[in-house]
């Protein structure tokens, strides 16, 4: 939502789409000892690395914006993930 409201391109925003929906997998998929909302961040950051060097290469003042969008949204995403997950275990 933040970026449609930016106006980015659509490409743009199917790019950030589908980065969360991967990471999501990630989460449900892999099997680290530690707590979910650590784990979110973990996975969240690593697949973000490459397009963040990529981003920050040119602007770097973009990627405050998008660690700190990242940072929330991957702890509020292993936080849920883990929450509703656990019961069908």
């Amino acid at each position: 939502m933040p970026m449609i409201i930016q106006k980015l391109t659509w490409d743009a925003n199917i790019s950030a789409f589908i980065m969360w929906v991967v990471v999501g997998f990630l989460i449900t998929t892999v099997d680290l000892k530690i707590k979910p909302i650590l784990k979110g961040i973990l996975i969240a950051f690593l697949v973000l690395l490459p397009s963040a060097i990529l981003i920050g290469w040119k602007e770097p003042v973009s990627l405050i914006p998008i660690t700190i969008m990242t940072l929330i949204l991957s702890s509020l995403l292993g936080f849920f993930i883990n929450k509703y997950t656990e019961k069908q275990k």
